[in-house]
């Protein structure tokens, strides 16, 4: 979308090499790491499931139909890749009282791994994060990569990845649509994933703007700083020497507004900057408080955690790395190498 700018900054500059993802689903694996052991008794029944090559969405309606039950009754913690090999948890509202024979679901694609009970459901968003192993193949810089796979061990910019956005941009588009009332959606994700794509360009907007000007890791007064690993939030109203060196060591991240109802979290020069990023969409950004939705706050800096990388030829590299939930792997690899897909896959 023209009016919606998507060429975002990179923080260390554009990588001159390129190389192939997802050339098949075995190199793309995901382990989602839920951040908490079942308690091993309750109504609900919790399974560890690998599928190859399945979204999510789907094996959880193929869940509901295997156990006779709502969809509604099926819960997981949050969306994987379909063209990868993941493993996730799904929950299912199945008494102790009724057995099934888990071996009979799923067929060459999706195998249950684990059982264990649970009192309550799994609602998305309930994990600590994800482990990544990516395979690069046909890597045309090969020195290159590895002197970028040692810098961005610091940080990279955390956009949301094209996932969030959709085909070409679809989501977004719609998603602005049904903003400004010009498209009615009956279908309630459907509606909060084109109403979370908005508010997803308008962080990337700031977090790109951020980088341009050169502060991107410098304090502006007003700040609202996160705690590393946590959601937890507070004020820098001066830039002062400490706080600064804080920052430096990753012990805190600057943050970027989510849009919604309410007083942003940060103020005074911080605030305003932000404000002047996004006068141009100013109407966008009063529909958005009219949703209902509240104002919240992203981390600027995504480090990746354990990350791990080997060169199984010059030309193909295997990497793993830990994100937390909500982190994209896309954006990890957008500052590694200039990625191209399959053909198939670009063309869904």
């Amino acid at each position: 979308m023209s009016s919606f700018p998507t060429q975002y900054s990179y923080l260390y500059g554009m990588p001159e090499g390129s190389a192939l993802i997802r050339s098949c689903n075995e190199d793309f694996q995901v382990v989602e790491q839920l951040g908490f052991e079942p308690e091993g008794e309750g109504e609900h029944l919790f399974l560890y499931i690998r599928k190859n090559g399945e979204n999510t969405d789907w094996v959880a309606r193929q869940l509901a139909r295997f156990c006779q039950l709502s969809p509604r009754d099926v819960g997981y913690a949050g969306k994987k890749d379909r063209h990868a090999i993941t493993e996730q948890w799904f929950s299912v509202a199945l008494s102790p009282q009724r057995k099934l024979n888990w071996n009979l679901f799923g067929g060459d694609t999706i195998e249950v791994l684990k059982t264990v009970r649970h009192p309550r459901k799994l609602r998305l968003g309930a994990l600590q994060g994800n482990r990544f192993g990516l395979r690069l193949r046909d890597v045309s810089h090969p020195e290159e990569l590895a002197a970028r796979i040692e810098i961005i061990r610091s940080g990279v910019p955390n956009y949301f990845g094209e996932q969030r956005f959709g085909q070409d941009g679809g989501n977004l588009q719609k998603g602005v649509e049904l903003i400004r009332g010009e498209r009615k959606e009956r279908q309630r994700n459907k509606k909060g994933m084109y109403i979370s794509a908005v508010r997803s360009w308008c962080f990337n907007h700031l977090l790109s703007q951020r980088i341009a000007e050169g502060h991107w890791d410098q304090l502006l007064a007003g700040d609202a700083l996160m705690l590393s690993g946590s959601k937890s939030c507070f004020l820098a109203e001066d830039v002062d020497a400490a706080t600064q060196q804080r920052l430096a060591s990753g012990d805190v991240n600057l943050t970027g507004a989510m849009w919604g109802r309410g007083e942003p979290l940060n103020v005074g020069v911080s605030r305003q900057w932000e404000k002047d990023q996004l006068a141009p969409w100013e109407e966008i950004l009063e529909r958005l408080e009219h949703l209902g939705l509240r104002q919240e706050r992203r981390a600027l800096r995504l480090q990746p955690v354990a990350l791990e990388a080997k060169a199984e030829s010059e030309e193909q590299w295997w990497l793993e790395f830990e994100l937390p939930s909500g982190a994209f792997a896309t954006s990890v690899l957008r500052e590694l190498t200039q990625v191209t897909k399959p053909k198939q896959e670009t063309a869904e």
